[in-house]
């Protein structure tokens, strides 16, 4: 999740323009991005940033976006109880959850194979962390303050207690900060 230093993922009209790739390419962070895909084999999506995607990935190329192909090929759940359908293209691996979150995550969890992956989505994030269904959180903070927008995290009924175990500066000054749930990766300090 890209996020702003003020903890915005969009300003006040949605907008994104402030996002590496907006017309400021930063080849780092497509790197990275190209190596967390061939650590997924499930993308987790929210309606809007399902509609959102659907209407650029499908026909994007590796020309447009390094990383098209694989996002792409991955196969895709999406959280729409809204949507009757969804489609990605030639793809043809999207499909509506049909169960709970819960049900639905926890099954793609006991499934053998790699990692699942949450791409956008505030609203879908917010409330897979209420369950406790995020292991782990990827957070790109893009040195920029909006003032205003879109907030990543709102109210929670209780604290939820992350563990700091990896952190990337890339040269754009974006910084990735990678927050664990368990004791699956152990803190800066060792412990």
């Amino acid at each position: 999740m890209f996020v702003t230093v003020d903890g915005f993922i969009a300003g006040p009209n949605g907008e994104l323009d402030w996002m590496p790739g907006n017309g400021t390419p930063d080849t780092e962070v497509d790197a990275h991005m190209d190596r967390l895909f061939d650590t997924v084999d499930t993308m987790v999506l929210g309606r809007a940033t399902y509609q959102l995607f659907a209407d650029f990935w499908p026909t994007a190329t590796t020309t447009d976006d390094p990383v098209a192909d694989k996002l792409n090929s991955t196969p895709k759940v999406v959280f729409a109880p809204s949507l009757e359908m969804v489609e990605w293209g030639k793809w043809n691996n999207a499909r509506l959850a049909t169960g709970s979150a819960v049900d639905e995550i926890q099954k793609l969890k006991q499934q053998p194979g790699k990692d699942v992956v949450i791409f956008g989505g505030a609203t879908l994030v917010q409330s897979f962390t209420a369950l406790g269904l995020i292991d782990e959180y990827q957070l790109f903070l893009v040195p920029v303050l909006l003032g205003g927008g879109k907030l990543l995290f709102t109210t929670f009924e209780e604290r939820v207690k992350l563990r700091l175990w990896k952190t990337e500066m890339f040269s754009s000054g974006v910084v990735l900060l990678t927050y664990s749930l368990d004791k699956k990766h152990p803190s800066p300090n060792g412990t």
